[in-house]
């Protein structure tokens, strides 16, 4: 199979930083620390439980909340793609105490959207990138394909009969799928849920036939044998599913992913940012957490709020080019 390379939006790995460098920006005056968090702090996940997002920002929460001495809880808000959720967090008091757990959603909206009512890039302050995850593609057990060959054969042999689950409208999945049908000239139809466990459960129930989902909220399903997997969209084997073929082994130069990210509504004081960043930095080094999102199928990633800031805007000029040529615009 010879395929022109191609990358979704030039969605690239972030190497792992040094999460040392998280120390040059400070944590601002000390009674800045010792005001915040002065109650309960609430990150906003725009999706269902259960998926890739909700399972990191649940062991983020539980991390940050024996570091700063407040309860960090997680509240699902899903809805519209992610605005819903997004919107939530970016009309709230900038004080710090309600946040957003973003994923790759984010920096889709903007060219998704005519009229979004928020700008991802000047009303959200971003904090830390906190971790990347390839996607890899899952298909309920009684489909007849083994490897991307057979997908590819089958969906030739009968376009537009399959069904394709994502967590909604410019989702990962979605431009995931989207950019797998312009590669391989096919045609697959959407199906939107609300969030990955509602999605996988699309799959396993067969109301839908496939999902290009992060390994997240698709790994148990997997190993349970609920959902057959296909092939992994990165440049190696995940170890935590070590005989899943890359698509490239398959002869498929094809790599996507989505990402995870926490940000505060824009003009939340800089030194409430900076100790957010840092205290997110030295819960990134802990053996217990690492283990635990790497079990997961996250890469941990860490970087500065001016470093999320730039990711985000290249990744929103990056999907642009994705939404604009599969023909997908929403009011």
């Amino acid at each position: 199979m010879n395929t022109k390379r191609q990358k979704m939006s030039g969605f690239q790995w972030l190497p792992a930083l040094s999460l040392g460098a998280f120390g040059l920006l400070g944590t601002g005056p000390i009674a800045a620390q010792e005001r915040y968090p002065t109650r309960n702090v609430e990150i906003v996940v725009p999706f269902a439980a259960g998926g890739g997002t909700d399972v990191l920002a649940r062991l983020l929460a539980d991390r940050l909340s024996r570091r700063l001495g407040q309860t960090f809880v997680v509240l699902n808000r899903p809805g519209a793609n992610t605005n819903l959720g997004t919107a939530l967090v970016v009309k709230s008091r900038p004080d710090g105490h309600t946040l957003a757990m973003a994923s790759i959603g984010l920096a889709a909206n903007p060219s998704l959207y005519r009229n979004l009512g928020f700008d991802p890039l000047t009303d959200l302050a971003p904090i830390s990138l906190i971790a990347n995850a390839p996607s890899i593609l899952v298909v309920n057990p009684s489909l007849p394909v083994g490897n991307v060959r057979d997908v590819i054969a089958l969906l030739k042999a009968k376009p537009g009969d399959l069904n394709y689950a994502s967590y909604g409208v410019g989702s990962g999945p979605h431009l995931a799928a989207e950019l797998f049908k312009s590669v391989t000239g096919t045609q697959i139809v959407h199906v939107p849920y609300g969030g990955g466990s509602p999605a996988a459960v699309g799959v396993t129930t067969n109301q839908v036939q496939m999902l290009f989902a992060s390994v997240l909220p698709v790994l148990g399903l997997v190993r349970g044998g609920n959902l057959k997997p296909i092939a992994i969209a990165a440049d190696r084997r995940s170890p935590l599913l070590p005989d899943v073929p890359t698509f490239a082994e398959s002869g498929l130069d094809y790599q996507t992913g989505t990402w995870f990210g926490l940000l505060a509504p824009a003009k939340t004081p800089p030194e409430i940012i900076n100790l957010l960043n840092a205290t997110t930095a030295d819960v990134l080094k802990e053996v217990e957490l690492r283990h635990r999102m790497e079990e997961q199928g996250a890469e941990i990633v860490g970087t500065s709020p001016a470093g999320f800031h730039a990711f985000i805007r290249e990744e929103a000029a990056r999907l642009s080019i994705v939404i604009r040529n599969a023909n997908v615009r929403l009011d």
